[in-house]
């Protein structure tokens, strides 16, 4: 690990996960609103359930780390709703099962240590027209309904109360824009930069409001090296510099 350290922000989930670089995705948003305030670092799995995750928990997470993270961001769930599979293969999770495998994996994050935070995001809905559109040569017929990914973000909310973690309502924060079947996907299921938008408003609205200590809102947050320096850029008057470290001009939003 490079130095020095800063805080660790780690996004595990599946495919809203891993694709959360892509698309002005909201990884990426993330990742450029704390630059020089805290590592955003990456641990998406295109296709997986909470089962799979389940099995690598321990990797991902080791309780005997010697730096463990400040905040994690955690999504399963889309594929866990899939409608299953006649063969009894493939993602789909009963929700039962769905909601003790998400148990597990909160409570050992939890453990990790007293100052690691957790935001769980429920399952988003899906453009269910697109989706059935989307015939493919190479995958079986894919079943999302919003009905299942209703009663799964639900289930997950109903959790994350019950164990006292921060949870982003995905399913109903995405629908508050009357276009959001087209605007907030790319392929029905996954987010467009629309959608990322939406998920990155909702994160920094509990890192705001949380009442954590430390406040993991990035205005909250130290910027690393700000102090000014002769080396800076040099001001309009030609005598003295300005520090560019808290600059955010150049963000297409202005993120509160």
């Amino acid at each position: 690990m490079v130095a020095p350290a800063r805080p660790q922000f780690v996004l595990f989930g599946s495919s809203i996960v891993q694709l959360s670089f892509g698309h002005s995705g909201w990884g990426s948003h993330l990742s450029d609103i704390y630059s020089r305030k805290a590592d955003i670092v990456l641990r998406g799995y295109y296709g997986w359930n909470s089962r799979r995750a389940l099995q690598v928990l321990d990797q991902v997470f080791p309780k005997d780390a010697a730096t463990q993270p400040s905040l994690v961001i955690v999504y399963f769930g889309g594929n866990d709703s899939m409608g299953p599979h006649s063969s009894g293969l493939g993602p789909h999770v009963p929700l039962h099962e769905y909601i003790e495998n998400m148990r597990k994996i909160l409570i050992h994050i939890q453990g990790l240590s007293e100052r690691t935070r957790i935001i769980v995001l429920s399952c988003p809905p899906v453009n269910e027209e697109k989706v059935r559109g989307n015939t493919s040569g190479v995958l079986s017929e894919l079943v999302r309904t919003n009905e299942l990914c209703q009663s799964y973000s639900e289930a997950c909310i109903k959790l994350c109360k019950e164990l006292d973690v921060k949870v982003v309502d995905l399913f109903n924060a995405l629908q508050k824009r009357d276009d959001w079947r087209n605007a907030c996907f790319t392929d029905g299921i996954h987010l467009a930069a629309e959608g990322s938008k939406i998920v990155v408003k909702e994160i920094l609205s509990v890192l705001k409001e949380a009442d954590w200590e430390p406040c993991l809102h990035w205005k909250s947050l130290s910027t690393e090296f700000a102090e000014d320096s002769p080396y800076d850029l040099v001001a309009a008057d030609g005598k003295t510099t300005l520090n560019p470290s808290e600059w955010t001009f150049y963000r297409e939003i202005q993120w509160d």
